[in-house]
């Protein structure tokens, strides 16, 4: 999937420098997160433990053991106290921090995957006689806006309906789905106005204004082209045909390139979504292999960090409290080597939505959720005014269900202000890398002639022929 860089990622950053969101190197000035303690202190600062106790105490008083219950408080590379602390326990979605982390280090941060979009004939007043293609590039973010987009791409070029089949080659994504039918659908939603739900006029509510509705029909069916998968795969396309007759020359019209690896691990954390997260850590090597990485990265013993997929999804991804906080400050110290910090990757209460709505948390706090029935984690930093950035990690568990723990951890934060005083949002939690923006047309890159007519040429297109 990133494995080909398609985009120059220093060329990227010599734009986001001339812009201004992109500092220089040398005008990097973050503070660091220096990598927690691999000892635990032999004296607790007495505020943050009399914190603690108090949030245990109130727990208890609910019916959650305070056994089930792991915390670490830490300010620079202090601990301040902890409980639990290197007991590895479930930690849900917290699991993403890891990924976040080996992804980063895997990868260039801006690369990017292409979708190409053919045809195999020509356009006839305003119809494509011929079908049209969509081969996958492995990009998960193919949503509502973005093959709105490309609608609109494709109508500038002279198509208004497609006669033909719609071509689904090498898997493409739609919506976090990969299965062909729902794939099919989506594209053929997305491309006619006249066909929108209530959710996609909302998604183009969203896109740059004077975004034009396009109207688009395709005519056929959808199709599947590539080698055949297993029976179990077949299934989930809802009985889609395959392609087995040879198909006709096509001419490669658009490329689409995706939203860069560093957009990714933003909609990932902020929506916590295990499609994206699983994806990764299978490009990683799998789950004990993203494990063992994440900790040689943040330096923690690897027996801390014990997972069996990039997501947490299961009681069997495993993180240890102190194995939290180390992992988002591993990630807090790579991201501030290039000017950017952990806000530019996580969720910022007051700022981003996702996981974070319906939550009160202290203003600015920038954290990672992670829920399961009977799981409540949050890993994460809250600014203070005496203490600078207050790194934590609550790892709650119990039998019941976990909004009160959701309560709970958000008076806590809240206390933990208290406790050292509110100041200004911090450089270090401030977001400076563009937020993702779905839609864009500078990702569409047109390869043909715009109004292209068969009968004003000798073939069905001037350029761009692929076999």
């Amino acid at each position: 999937m990133f494995m080909l860089s398609l985009v120059s990622s220093g060329v990227l950053a010599l734009w986001l420098e001339a812009t201004g969101i992109l500092p220089p190197p040398s005008e990097v000035s973050v503070p660091l997160l220096e990598a927690p303690p691999l000892v635990l202190s032999l004296e607790a600062n007495a505020e943050a433990e009399a914190l603690i106790d108090r949030y245990l105490t109130s727990l208890e008083a609910q019916g959650m053991s305070p056994q089930r219950q792991g915390i670490w408080l830490q300010a620079g590379a202090e601990e301040l106290a902890s409980h639990q602390a290197t007991l590895p326990r479930s930690a849900a979605s917290i699991t993403k921090v890891a990924t976040t982390l080996v992804a980063l280090d895997t990868w260039d941060w801006q690369q990017q995957t292409v979708t190409e979009i053919s045809a195999t004939g020509p356009i006839v007043n305003g119809v494509l006689e011929g079908h049209l293609i969509i081969t996958g590039g492995g990009d998960l973010l193919w949503v509502w806006e973005e093959a709105i987009a490309l609608a609109v791409t494709l109508q500038e070029l002279g198509i208004e309906r497609v006669a033909g089949d719609l071509i689904l080659e090498d898997q493409p994504w739609f919506n976090f789905r990969q299965e062909a039918e729902r794939v099919g659908e989506g594209f053929r939603l997305s491309f006619d106005s006249r066909r929108w739900t209530p959710r996609i006029e909302r998604a183009h509510e969203g896109m740059a204004a004077g975004t034009p509705r396009p109207q688009l029909e395709i005519r056929g069916e959808v199709r599947r082209l590539g080698e055949p998968e297993t029976e179990e795969t077949d299934g989930e396309n809802g009985g889609v045909e395959r392609v087995t007759e040879p198909l006709p020359s096509r001419v490669l019209l658009v490329r689409h390139h995706s939203l860069p690896l560093l957009s990714w691990l933003k909609v990932m954390n902020v929506h916590s979504n295990n499609v994206i997260a699983d994806h990764l850590a299978e490009e990683l090597g799998g789950g004990a292999r993203v494990a063992q990485r994440a900790a040689q990265l943040a330096a923690v013993p690897e027996a801390e960090i014990q997972l069996i997929n990039g997501s947490g999804l299961g009681q069997e991804n495993r993180v240890s409290p102190r194995a939290s906080v180390a992992l988002l400050g591993a990630i807090h110290r790579r991201l501030a080597r290039r000017g950017l910090t952990v806000a530019d990757l996580f969720p910022v209460f007051g700022q981003d939505g996702g996981t974070m709505e319906d939550r009160e948390m202290p203003k600015g706090a920038t954290v990672k959720t992670g829920t399961l029935w009977n799981v409540s984690a949050l890993v994460g930093a809250v600014p203070t005014r005496d203490r600078g950035l207050v790194w934590f990690a609550l790892l709650n568990g119990g039998d019941a269900y976990t909004l009160p723990f959701r309560r709970q951890q958000d008076e806590f934060l809240q206390q933990i202000q208290e406790q050292w005083g509110q100041g200004p949002q911090p450089r270090a939690l401030r977001s400076f890398y563009p937020l993702p923006h779905f839609g864009d047309r500078d990702r569409l890159e047109v390869l043909v002639e715009s109004e292209l007519e068969a009968s004003q040429s000798t073939g069905p297109y001037p350029s761009a022929r692929r076999p």
